[in-house]
């Protein structure tokens, strides 16, 4: 049974009406980076494109075109078997000056369950790995990092289950995570799978603590985004502003997902740091 169309909610209209416009950009990647510390997530479905193809290099040039100052992957690694990283991080670290947070007792993949955290500039202070529950194998990465330009920032990577009550066992476990140190600014980053509103979505489980949510950004399907699957959001007003999705014909193409980027108000974190 198809929804009519005025009971779609009113960024899936906007997606589609604006699909003709997007379409029709000229190289939008060219596009000056916008000043400040940018953050970025991106679910790199495996480095396999939306024709099919797997091409780690084509992955590697959208995260190059974000030019982020840190970016949370999704799906960096494979899932089955041995765990194994699909990209050149080595490569990348030449090119972007990304290098990755570090991860336990995993030999051969990137990251912890697929996800990655990737930074430019700061020092690592503490790395925890955190296994979600449900009935896949999902995962987030919680990392402390003090920022070169000032002030300690706690990022939390996370990839959510498909399924509802899944989701809603992570984003508890997450939000009691953070009552230890609810001081320190977080900002949550990822593939929370999470397209419904209201009492049923996991979001409302984090407005304790994050309080209302930023306006959606639709990041799903790459190439006509209509499901605001990709989330950035922080637990301090103001630490976070400006998401947006990162729409170029490259990144239509790279993934099943577009990668969303936001800014950093580095003197709000810098003030916040200052008063924990």
């Amino acid at each position: 049974m198809h929804a009519r169309k005025d009971s779609l909610p009113a960024s899936i209209l906007a997606s589609i009406k604006n699909r003709r416009r997007r379409l029709d950009a000229a190289h939008p990647e060219t596009k000056p980076r916008t000043e400040g510390t940018l953050i970025a997530s991106y679910n790199v479905h495996k480095c396999i494109g939306n024709d099919r193809r797997f091409d780690p290099e084509r992955t590697s040039r959208v995260i190059h075109e974000i030019d982020a100052d840190v970016i949370a992957l999704q799906e960096a690694d494979t899932r089955f078997g041995e765990r194994t990283g699909i990209l050149d991080l080595n490569r990348l670290e030449r090119e972007t000056g990304l290098i990755p947070v570090p991860v336990d007792g995993m030999a051969k993949a990137h990251g912890w369950h697929g996800n990655v955290v990737l930074f430019k500039r700061g020092l690592v202070r503490d790395v925890h790995q955190i296994k979600l529950p449900g009935l896949e194998p999902r995962g987030a990465l919680v990392a402390e990092i003090e920022l070169e330009r000032g002030g300690a920032l706690r990022i939390i990577a996370a990839h959510f289950g498909l399924l509802r009550h899944s989701r809603a066992r992570q984003a508890k476990m997450l939000v009691e995570l953070m009552a230890d140190r609810a001081e320190t600014p977080t900002i949550l980053l990822g593939d929370l799978n999470e397209w419904r509103l209201g009492d049923r979505s996991s979001l409302q489980t984090f407005q304790s603590v994050f309080g209302q949510q930023p306006n959606a950004v639709p990041s799903f399907p790459a190439r006509l985004p209509v499901l605001a699957l990709d989330r950035i959001m922080a637990n301090r007003k103001g630490v976070v502003t400006a998401v947006e999705a990162h729409d170029t014909p490259l990144a239509r193409i790279a993934s099943d997902h577009l990668p969303i980027k936001a800014i950093v108000n580095l003197g709000r974190v810098a003030a916040l740091t200052s008063k924990g």
